[in-house]
């Protein structure tokens, strides 16, 4: 039976340092917090009122006294599949913001890599063999040329930031237009584009293949919900040039994966860059694996050597957020889905 009298209990199911565990004792010296980097027992999710996880949920009946759970990944989608993710009265946050350095560096990396030819030039290199004039390689700088960016968001701000010091016109689309400003998240001090004011044109979602009809990078940020499930479908890639390049590091669903394969095999576009899947591993039946115009990356454009230990910094803040009584930041929003 839980201890009624005890204080209430924080679950960190991660294996964070122990100096950022004094912190959040610290921070809030009313709980017990405790880290349980293995299994939880069972006696342990009823008493928690707060979690902090990467993957691992309890059922609302296991944790039936649980009111706030936050998440070490920037997105929702996995979650709000789960039970205790469909339970309206447990808040749900993220750490949005966290990523976007090295997953705006990591399309940059990728629309470096395809506009020169690099999958190519490895393969030149695995052979051994120099290529014969003239040679197929010869990009065009990346300045003056335009990308667009579906999704804009913390990671799309701070690729926008990004492509713009290097003389890229910049396009975006989100969701609400008349709203440019970035609302309530965790950013890391000097990135992105709080103000909304770097983007040449910002288009609304619905209007996607028209922004497409310009780039020549499309980079697609946006979450996965109902609304963007497959939003780049046959018609947004029918609408880019032949010549352009797609990058998802978003989830694989965003993208119609068929219709894609379709362009890449036909020379609808000139290649993608892909981290993010229908399915994931990708199956190695996937044509996606073979085709000379694109690159695979196995999910990990966010991935960082301490992973959790900044993803315990946002826990931090909106710890320090909870106990003061202030409004969260990355805050699931249940009727836009993230």
């Amino acid at each position: 039976m839980p201890d009624t009298d005890a204080k209430p209990r924080i679950v960190v199911k991660s294996a964070i340092s122990d100096a950022l565990l004094a912190d959040l004792r610290d921070i809030a010296p009313d709980y017990r917090i405790d880290r349980y980097p293995d299994s939880v027992p069972n006696s342990i999710w009823a008493e928690a009122e707060i979690v902090f996880t990467g993957r691992i949920l309890p059922t609302p009946e296991q944790a039936p006294r649980l009111r706030w759970v936050q998440l070490a990944s920037a997105g929702f989608d996995w979650a709000l599949k789960t039970p205790l993710g469909q339970a309206a009265d447990i808040d749900l946050t993220s750490t949005s913001g966290m990523h976007a350095t090295p997953i705006a560096e990591y399309c940059l990396g990728m629309m470096l890599a395809l506009n020169l030819k690099l999958p190519l030039m490895l393969d030149f290199q695995r052979k051994g063999e120099w290529p014969k004039r003239p040679s197929p390689f010869g990009p065009a700088p990346l300045r003056g040329k335009t990308v667009g960016i579906v999704g804009y968001g913390s990671i799309g701000r701070e690729l926008a930031r990004q492509c713009d010091a290097l003389g890229m016109t910049v396009l975006a689309a989100k969701r609400d237009v008349k709203k440019l400003e970035m609302r309530d998240g965790w950013a890391e001090p000097g990135t992105g584009d709080p103000t909304g004011d770097l983007p040449a044109r910002v288009y609304p979602g619905q209007a996607v293949a028209t922004m497409a009809k310009d780039c020549d990078v499309l980079v697609i940020t946006t979450p996965l919900t109902p609304d963007t499930r497959h939003l780049i479908d046959l018609r947004v890639l029918e609408a880019m040039k032949s010549t352009a390049f797609l990058i998802n590091i978003a989830r694989g669903d965003v993208v119609d994966e068929v219709a894609l394969i379709h362009m890449l095999q036909t020379g609808g576009i000139a290649g993608a860059a892909l981290d993010v899947f229908s399915e994931e591993p990708l199956p190695n039946t996937s044509p996606l694996w073979a085709l000379p115009n694109v690159i695979v990356s196995p999910h990990i454009s966010g991935d960082l050597p301490d992973y959790f230990e900044r993803a315990g910094r946002v826990f931090a803040e909106n710890l320090r957020r909870y106990v003061e009584k202030r409004p969260l930041i990355n805050l699931l929003d249940r009727a836009k889905g993230y």
